[in-house]
């Protein structure tokens, strides 16, 4: 591979359609304001480098960046992406990621609006990440020790799993299908409404108005705290260790919980409600 070292790139395009580079150690600002500079590029590998300018790595395939930062001018940094590897680094400019596939990150902080949209094949472990609207319609994603911070989170995603994770998050998981969450921590109002084959594991859920609408929604041996107004015209199969505050018009399913304080039903309920609750107190 070509090494380049120590050098600043200010300019546009500066290394467009690029093969075979090694940056080190190289800076990507200045008062040109250039943009797209790794645009079109292929095997290309990034080592303690600083971004400070627009859209730099565009329709790359093989991208690898470790140790670099990518400040709040780098915005929509990497887009239509492929095989991309990203290790001890910093992001904060919006729109991070979006439409890329076959993804690694690994040990990240992260600060991006809307970031991760419509992409595929993610792995990520170890990451500390605040976004709205995070990974919106993005499908194949597996997540160890997330930290998350922000509204409207994994709307439209498809085939997540999620582990040892926090999620302080509203109106997280909407129209999701195919998610799996274990040894985690959800915090959020309006968790997972329209959602099919939801499955959550050991986590304790916090927050109003969860699991409306939910079809094949299950919870195994999870908490509930501070929960109202739950399981609304929902399929749901749960095991609950604690008590929940209110369960109002359940649709279908089982639901054994230590103690409902208030289960609701309306009689204006949309449809019936079928579901078989046993209090286990």
């Amino acid at each position: 591979m070509i090494e380049i070292k120590d050098k600043n790139f200010p300019n546009e395009r500066d290394l467009y359609a690029s093969e075979n580079i090694h940056l080190f150690s190289c800076t990507f600002k200045g008062k040109e304001d250039g943009e797209s500079a790794l645009k079109e590029s292929k095997n290309i590998i990034v080592d303690d480098c600083f971004f400070d300018l627009r859209y730099p790595m565009w329709h790359d395939i093989n991208l690898t960046i470790n140790y670099s930062t990518f400040t709040e001018n780098s915005r929509a940094a990497l887009w239509y992406s492929n095989n991309i590897k990203i290790n001890s680094s910093t992001l904060n400019g919006i729109k991070a990621l979006r439409e890329c596939s076959n993804i690694e990150l690994n040990d990240l902080t992260i600060n991006s609006p809307e970031f991760g949209w419509k992409s595929s094949q993610i792995f990520g472990k170890n990451i500390k990440l605040v976004s709205e609207y995070a990974f919106l319609e993005s499908k194949n994603i597996q997540l160890i020790n997330l930290e998350f911070g922000g509204k409207y989170s994994f709307q439209y995603t498809k085939n997540v799993t999620i582990e040892n994770s926090k999620l302080d998050t509203k109106d997280c998981f909407w129209h999701a299908k195919n998610v799996t969450i274990k040894n985690s921590v959800i915090k959020g109002e309006y968790l997972a409404w329209y959602s099919k084959n939801l499955t959550f594991i050991n986590c304790t859920i916090t927050g109003t108005q969860p699991f409306c609408y939910c079809k094949n929604l299950k919870l195994i041996n999870c908490t509930m705290e501070g929960c109202d107004l739950a399981f609304e015209y929902s399929d749901v199969k749960a095991t609950i260790t604690s008590s929940i505050e209110s369960i109002k018009n359940p649709y279908k399913g089982k639901i054994k919980v230590k103690k409902v304080n208030n289960l609701i039903i309306t009689k204006d309920s949309k449809y019936p409600n079928k579901a078989k609750i046993i209090e286990t107190n």
